[in-house]
């Protein structure tokens, strides 16, 4: 299984970003979570978005109202839409798939910067 995120990139503040993560090897239909997390420069990894194979979403409180995770089955892919992004958004992005264990992706860096 490999999950190969990108869309990172240098953007500036209020503008937006789509990640990407193509997931291999394994369906994420049948996933038990899937989602969206980051870490920034000296601080611990923390989550994005989140989405369950019941359907539920979770989003941090950062997230709400400016960032959408979807996904796509039939690619295998997941996306986050991130709009009016801010310098504290700038992190590495990582995608995570759950079956019977962890998957993550390696990252993709998003700098948010004048």
């Amino acid at each position: 299984v490999q999950l190969q995120a990108s869309g990172g990139g240098l953007v500036h503040p209020g503008g937006s970003l789509k990640l990407s993560c193509v997931v291999s090897g394994k369906s994420i239909y049948s996933r038990i979570l899937m989602g969206w997390y980051r870490q920034a420069p000296g601080k611990e990894r923390e989550m994005v978005a989140t989405a369950a194979r019941d359907g539920t979403r979770n989003y941090a409180d950062f997230a709400k109202g400016r960032f959408t995770a979807s996904s796509d089955t039939a690619k295998n892919t997941l996306y986050l839409q991130m709009n009016n992004l801010a310098p504290d958004d700038t992190a590495v992005y990582y995608c995570r798939v759950r079956w019977a264990r962890d998957y993550w992706g390696l990252g993709t860096l998003v700098t948010v910067s004048s």
